[in-house]
C-alpha cells in the first residue's frame, strides 16, 4: 500500500487539498483554503512526474503566496465593510412607533414598536396622546424614553 500513495503522491495532494477545503468551511476565514490551493497545485505537479522535494517546495512557496495575494482580495470582496449589527437596546435607538397608552407628563405611558408594548416615557416630560408617532432616543433597563416625531414616517414604519 505504501508503495502505491508513493508511486501516486498525487493522490495524497488531493486528499490534503479537500481536507483544507473541509476545514476551511468551518472558518470561513479564507486562511485554510490558501494550503488548499498549494496542494491542488502540487497534485498537479505531483502527477507530472515532480519529485518529492520540489512538490513539498512548491507546496510551501503557492500556500505562502496565496496568503500573501488570495486571501486579502478573497477578504476584501466577500467580507464588506457593513454597519455593525446592533442587538438589543442599540436597536431600539432610533425606531418608530406609535403611543397605544398616553404618556402622561412626567410619568408613564405604553408605545407599540415592531409588534411588541414597551413602557415609555416622554424625552422633555411632556405628556403624549394615543395614536401619536414617537421616536426613541433612549432605553433604560425595559423602559423607552421617547420624542414625539412631527413630520409624517415612510409607509415601513411599525404601527
Amino acid at each position: 500500500m505504501i508503495q502505491y500513495f508513493t508511486s501516486n503522491l498525487w493522490l495524497i495532494w488531493i486528499i490534503v487539498s479537500i481536507l483544507c477545503l473541509i476545514l476551511e468551511l468551518s472558518s470561513g476565514d479564507f486562511f485554510i483554503l490558501c494550503f488548499a490551493i498549494g496542494a491542488a497545485v502540487a497534485a498537479l505537479l505531483a502527477g507530472c512526474g515532480l519529485s518529492l522535494t520540489w512538490q513539498i517546495i512548491i507546496f510551501a512557496v503557492v500556500s505562502a503566496l496565496s496568503l500573501l495575494l488570495v486571501r486579502p482580495a478573497l477578504v476584501k470582496k466577500l467580507h464588506k465593510p457593513h454597519r455593525e449589527r446592533l442587538s438589543n437596546a442599540e436597536a431600539m435607538i432610533g425606531q418608530q412607533g406609535r403611543v397605544s397608552e398616553t404618556i402622561e407628563a412626567g410619568g408613564f405611558g405604553r408605545v407599540a414598536i415592531d409588534g411588541d408594548d414597551w413602557k415609555a416615557v416622554s424625552a422633555d416630560g411632556s405628556a403624549i396622546g394615543q395614536g401619536a408617532r414617537v421616536r426613541v432616543v433612549k432605553m433604560d433597563s425595559i423602559i423607552l424614553t421617547v420624542e414625539p416625531i412631527n413630520n409624517p414616517i415612510d409607509n415601513n414604519a411599525v404601527e
